[in-house]
């Protein structure tokens, strides 16, 4: 479960999560680039609401105006990524790719974690990092999108909504655009925490309860609706935390308004496509590639 219903999207008093919360001047500072032999390293840090993030940037190997792609974490206490399935063949092919410590893990200062709905000061972080990233030499500024997986999906349109220029791409995994209600009363109903696949009943039953439910909380539509750039969606149709067919339901009908969005989803596969193990032995792969036709089309 992604987290409770909570009302609007500064949380029901605003109180650490104000809607106010920006990184305008994220004033990053940059260490020097380490060869590591596959590819340079570069430790990053740049400050957002009075509060010092720490990340690392993968750079390719040659020097360069390189397009870049920019992690945003799910839920929970995480923390960077590290040199592994889908930021090492990004990389190797060209993309610089930048991970920071989420706030309150590792090197980043502030508190952990997010309360379900209370995504401003993450979404400023996010577009902290943005900034950061555009502003090192090695970096083509108009070629940075974003990627995230699970909570992601409520956090990137809102931060992509606030940036005076938006990302290039942004290229979302097991990302909700359902809202956080809806998403609460789907991993109750599927058995999110509970041994074994999703089963047609199981599914049914859940999928009967979200209709009775309706929409409640923290809704991403709104933020989804102002994205102006290619979008990639990618779903496990036997996901027990999100509602994937409500999810593509929602996606599609703004695809058929006119959003650029690809739509994929792998039937069989649960939460997790790009986990250590993915639920899909494709999707990595399939996220790599979308995301290098991207930057070369931007």
């Amino acid at each position: 479960m992604l987290g409770a219903v909570v009302a609007g999207c500064g949380g029901s008093d605003g109180g650490d999560d104000a809607e106010s919360a920006r990184c305008a001047s994220p004033n990053a500072t940059f260490g020097d680039a380490a060869d590591v032999g596959t590819h340079r390293e570069v430790a990053v840090h740049f400050t957002c609401e009075e509060t010092a993030l720490a990340g690392t940037l993968y750079l390719p190997k040659g020097a360069g105006r390189h397009p870049a792609v920019i992690w945003v974490h799910g839920s929970g206490e995480q923390p960077r990524l590290n040199y592994g399935p889908v930021v090492a063949p990004l990389v190797e092919d060209g993309v610089a790719v930048f991970s920071y410590d989420k706030r309150g893990v590792g090197e980043s200062e502030g508190d952990c974690c997010t309360s379900p709905g209370q995504y401003n000061l993450v979404a400023a972080d996010a577009d902290g990092a943005v900034l950061a990233v555009r502003s090192h030499p090695e970096i083509n500024a108009d070629k940075v999108g974003l990627y995230g997986a699970s909570e992601a999906g409520w956090v990137v349109p809102l931060a992509d909504s606030r940036l005076a220029k938006p990302v290039a791409f942004t290229a979302l995994v097991d990302g909700p655009a359902v809202t956080t209600g809806e998403e609460e009363v789907w991993s109750d109903a599927a058995g999110e925490d509970e041994e074994g696949p999703l089963t047609a009943e199981r599914k049914a039953e859940a999928t009967q309860r979200l209709q009775e439910a309706g929409p409640s909380g923290f809704d991403p539509a709104p933020y989804i609706k102002q994205m102006s750039t290619p979008g990639l969606w990618l779903y496990g149709g036997a996901d027990k935390s999100i509602p994937t067919d409500r999810s593509v339901a929602i996606l599609k009908r703004m695809e058929q308004a006119g959003k650029d969005f690809t739509i994929v989803v792998f039937p069989d596969a649960g939460h997790g496509l790009v986990d250590n193990v993915p639920t899909a032995p494709e999707a990595p792969e399939t996220l790599v590639t979308w995301i290098e036709k991207a930057v070369q089309a931007s």
